[in-house]
C-alpha cells in the first residue's frame, strides 16, 4: 500500500476521500465538527408563572424545577417572590442547590418596590440606592449577571433624566466591585418612551448600566393602556435601546392559531433584536389569561425558536 506523508494525509481528510495508485479508494470520515450554538438561548421569566405564585400553588423555591420542566435552561428572578429573603445566605443557598440540581442558570434579579432611583428628593434617591445593595449582593450570590431595576422620577423630561441618571451612576458605582450590570426596562412613565431611556443610558456614563427592552411594556401611562395615544411605538424603541442591552425580555399575551404573538410582531422584533448584534440570553415573559402560566411559558418559547430558526 502507497505510504502517505502527514502532508498528504491533511489532505485526503480535507477532500473526504484518496485514489491510490492500485486504484483503490478509501472513504476518509470527516472530522467531527462541533454544533453550532444558536445565536440566542432561551431562558424563563419568573413573572409568566406569577399567577400560580401568588396562589400558592408554588414556591420561589420550586422555579428551577418548573423552568427545567418546560425545557428551559434559565431563569430570571422577580425580588417580589422573595422580598424578605435577600440577605438570607441559607436560602440563597438552597436556591443555589435546586437551580444547580436542575441543570439550570440563575441569570438575574428583576427589583421593584425598593423606591425610585430617580426621586426628586436627594435622601429618597440615596436610600433608593442603597435599597438596592442587598439585591446586588444576592445576585452575585446567586452567580448572576445583573440586577432590573427601574427609572421612575417626577418632573421635566430633561430634569428626570438627570436624576434617573444620577441615581442609575450611584447603583452602578455599588455593582462594579460585584462585576455586576444594572439594567433599566422600559416599565412605564417616561422610561417607556425609547428616545428618553437612550438619553439617560448616555448620561449614566458608566460601563455597568446597561437596558433589558421589554417588548410589551411600551405603555407610558398604564391608566389610558386602551389610548393609542398612550403607547410608544415598541419597535423604534426596542431598536433604540437594544446598544445598551445586555438582556431582553420576549413579553407575550395572546396567539393566534399559528402561534403568533397577536400584540408583536416577533419575526420584526427578532431581527432588530439580532441586527443590533445582540448575542445574549431571551426571556420568555407571558403576561397573558386565555392560556394557562406554563401553556403561555411554552407557547412564547416555540414562537421564539421558530423565529430563532428563521433567522439563523
Amino acid at each position: 500500500m502507497t505510504h502517505l506523508t502527514r502532508r498528504e494525509a491533511i489532505k485526503i481528510t480535507a477532500a473526504g476521500a484518496v485514489t491510490l495508485a492500485t486504484g483503490a479508494t478509501i472513504a476518509m470520515q470527516p472530522a467531527t465538527r462541533p454544533a453550532a450554538s444558536p445565536w440566542f438561548r432561551i431562558s424563563l421569566a419568573q413573572w409568566s408563572l406569577h399567577k400560580l405564585l401568588f396562589a400558592g400553588e408554588i414556591d420561589n423555591l420550586d422555579f428551577a424545577k418548573e423552568a427545567r420542566g418546560m425545557d428551559f435552561a434559565a431563569i430570571e428572578y422577580v425580588n417580589v417572590f422573595f422580598k424578605d429573603k435577600a440577605e438570607d445566605e441559607t436560602y440563597l443557598a438552597e436556591l443555589n442547590k435546586r437551580a444547580a440540581d436542575h441543570g439550570v442558570e440563575q441569570l438575574l434579579i428583576m427589583c421593584d418596590g425598593e423606591g425610585n432611583l430617580g426621586d426628586p428628593d436627594e435622601s429618597k434617591r440615596k436610600q433608593a440606592v442603597e435599597n438596592h445593595r442587598k439585591w446586588l449582593h444576592a445576585a452575585k450570590t446567586l452567580g448572576g449577571h445583573s440586577i432590573r431595576v427601574n427609572a421612575a422620577s417626577s418632573g421635566t423630561w430633561d430634569e428626570q433624566q438627570k436624576l434617573a441618571a444620577d441615581g442609575l451612576h450611584r447603583l452602578c458605582e455599588l455593582a462594579d466591585p460585584l462585576d455586576l450590570s444594572v439594567l433599566v426596562e422600559n416599565h412605564g412613565g417616561l422610561s417607556s418612551n425609547g428616545e428618553w431611556l437612550a438619553g439617560v443610558m448616555k448620561k449614566v456614563g458608566h460601563r455597568r448600566i446597561g437596558t433589558l427592552p421589554d417588548f410589551g411594556n411600551f405603555c407610558m401611562d398604564w391608566s389610558r393602556r386602551d389610548d393609542p395615544d398612550a403607547w410608544y411605538d415598541r419597535y423604534k424603541g426596542t431598536e433604540e435601546l437594544m446598544p445598551w442591552a445586555k438582556a431582553v425580555s420576549a413579553k407575550s399575551h395572546d396567539f393566534d392559531e399559528q402561534g403568533n404573538e397577536t400584540q408583536t410582531d416577533y419575526l420584526r422584533m427578532m431581527r432588530i433584536v439580532k441586527d443590533a448584534g445582540y448575542r445574549g440570553w431571551v426571556g420568555a415573559e407571558y403576561e397573558g389569561s386565555h392560556l394557562s402560566p406554563r401553556e403561555g411559558s411554552l407557547a412564547t418559547k416555540r414562537l421564539l425558536e421558530r423565529v430563532r430558526d428563521e433567522l439563523a
